[in-house]
């Protein structure tokens, strides 16, 4: 599973051939080698400490670096509130990027300054404020960030102070989620997309929300429940959850917005990007997380429906709920997480050929653009800008954890260097504004900590996941599988990190479901028929190396060869 590569030729051929030797002569299997990737490792954790020294130095307790001016945002109560309505005015942040970092640090091995942002939280923190904030965002920054630190803190209490942690993140865990609540208490069980942490829903708050908004609160929802024994979390979320896919078409598809009161759709058109994306992710992961059959139903149905009816090759574009029509053909940076998804339910070959294509447009502009319209083939003239999103480095991830295939790590590599070299600056690191010039904005998520680092750190250096079986929230988060959270162990459950024998592939595979959507294709070749395990050569300069590299076959599923000349087998076409 190569992807395509320059013609640079004889000079990187030799290079190659000297990796690969090097790699020999150290026992090594990989020609990337062992020295190669504790380079990148330590590239990596350089990066993170910059950005998170930078944020405690410049911005801390606020919520957000300014990584150009040395200042800060309080942007807790901004996420998602585009036209900046409503903020507090004596709200003076909440640690949010320290939050986000907590897990970080775990990974990287830092007990020492975890246990100082432990510390700090305990005796400063608190949610008693007159701030309107977005539930989902909070709920997978904040309430996610405190639960997973809380477990990690429990787990590793050997590595801490003699009684220095006695569930101070858990009682502010449940404070926050207690906070929540209210927003539940509609007629539909739908959640408010707003809410105050003082006051509740305020008066006259918008009714509508996201799928994604209502629709991804059950991982850490039911995680504060499991941990606190108070149900009514959990039941919350799931509540929502079962009333929005109540709401699916007769294709089982979902809309993109919805009015909380009414359970009416707003926006029909949908896709796996934004507003929907972490809708797929929760209902697989909740159902590894809990094993709940119920989880799993949902997720085969929706995921089917997505291949069916969104995807196009390697692209997935956007469709109507009711009908399955493209409404829009473009790619959005969020659309990278999905490979990643298909990794962990067992559709790597169908993983590969989209993770090519969106490393192909990073390698276009230096890093991916927050929107690509492809029936244009352009950049979409607003939404030029890339905020860091960890998307791709997350994808990267998963792949080469299933397949250990080195070129994975070749991509790492790729993006670590684009980051540097377009992001990093003095301050921290700045979101680019405008990708065609890469005009850079004075802003440093929160995410970049919690997800950016801390997959492109696990891509060379993945010892944290030796002991533990862990699911990683949509705001990479890391939370246990546990046994006694199950009501079952699910049947394709079996370490899926350790996961190398195509055999042990989750009963989702599109293999063996082989949906095969009617598309058709301009040109001369007339139509044909797609299915959702076929891996086509995404450009006309790719080349192969073996038949893994070719895919499958569109009609047949029957593996593709690779010629002699380094070409891959023609596709077959039907009428």
């Amino acid at each position: 599973m190569r992807a395509s590569r320059s013609a640079k030729g004889f000079a990187k051929c030799v290079a190659f051939l000297l990796l690969l030797l090097d790699s020999f002569s150290n026992g090594r299997s990989t020609a990337f080698g062992y020295s190669r990737k504790t380079y990148m490792r330590e590239k990596v954790r350089k990066m993170f400490y910059h950005a998170y020294e930078k944020y405690m130095a410049n911005a801390f307790p606020h919520d957000e670096l300014k990584p150009l001016t040395n200042s800060f945002t309080d942007s807790l109560s901004e996420l998602g509130n585009l036209n900046l309505e409503h903020l507090p005015r004596n709200y003076n942040g909440s640690a949010l990027t320290l939050i986000e970092s907590l897990s970080s640090l775990v990974v990287l091995g830092n007990f020492t300054e975890f246990e100082k942002g432990v510390l700090w939280l305990s005796d400063n923190l608190t949610f008693d404020a007159d701030a309107r904030i977005n539930l989902f965002e909070c709920n997978i920054r904040v309430l996610g960030g405190l639960l997973s630190a809380h477990i990690l803190a429990d787990n590793y209490k050997r590595r801490l102070a003699d009684g220095f942690y006695k569930n101070q993140l858990l009682n502010l865990a449940e404070d926050l989620g207690q906070r929540f609540l209210p927003a539940f208490e509609t007629p539909t069980g739908l959640p408010y997309a707003w809410i105050n942490l003082k006051y509740g829903v305020m008066e006259n708050e918008t009714t509508e929300t996201s799928t994604s908004g209502c629709g991804s609160l059950i991982l850490e929802m039911g995680v504060l429940s499991r941990l606190t024994g108070d149900s009514r979390y959990e039941a919350a979320a799931l509540r929502a959850l079962r009333r929005l896919w109540s709401m699916r078409s007769s294709l089982n598809l979902l809309g993109t917005t919805l009015d909380v009161v009414t359970g009416e759709w707003i926006e029909y058109s949908s896709g796996i990007g934004a507003g929907v994306d972490s809708f797929y992710e929760y209902l697989m992961k909740a159902y590894v997380l809990f094993g709940s059959d119920e989880y799993w139903d949902m997720f085969h149905s929706a995921y089917l429906a997505v291949q069916k009816y969104f995807r196009h090759g390697p692209w997935y574009h956007e469709a109507d709920m009711r009908t399955g029509k493209p409404t829009y053909w473009q790619l959005t940076s969020l659309q990278a997480f999905w490979p990643g998804l298909q990794t962990l339910v067992g559709d790597v070959a169908a993983a590969n050929l989209s993770h090519r294509e969106f490393f192909h447009v990073w390698q276009s502009f230096g890093v991916l653009p927050e929107r690509y319209l492809l029936d244009h083939n352009m950049l979409h003239p607003t939404e030029k800008y890339y905020p860091l999103r960890p998307e791709l480095a997350e994808s990267t991830f998963y792949l080469y954890q299933a397949t250990k295939d080195p070129w994975y790590l070749e991509v790492g590599e790729t993006i670590v260097g684009s980051l540097n070299h377009h992001t990093r600056v003095d301050g921290g690191f700045a979101s680019v504004r405008d990708v065609s010039t890469m005009q850079l904005e004075d802003h440093q998520h929160s995410f970049f900590l919690s997800e950016t680092c801390k997959y492109l750190y696990l891509l060379y250096d993945d010892s944290f996941l030796a002991d533990q079986n862990y699911i990683f929230t949509t705001e990479g988060h890391p939370l246990p599988v546990r046994g006694l959270w199950h009501e079952k162990l699910p049947d394709m459950y079996s370490n899926w990190m350790a996961v190398k024998d195509e055999n042990q592939a989750s009963r989702i595979s599109a293999l063996s479901s082989q949906v095969c959507p009617e598309t058709i294709f301009g040109g001369n070749i007339g139509p044909r028929r797609e299915s959702a395990c076929h891996v086509p050569d995404a450009h006309l300069n790719h080349r192969c190396r073996a038949d893994d590299d070719c895919g499958i076959d569109s009609t047949s599923c029957r593996q593709r060869t690779c010629s002699v000349a380094g070409y891959c087998g023609l596709w077959l076409f039907v009428t």
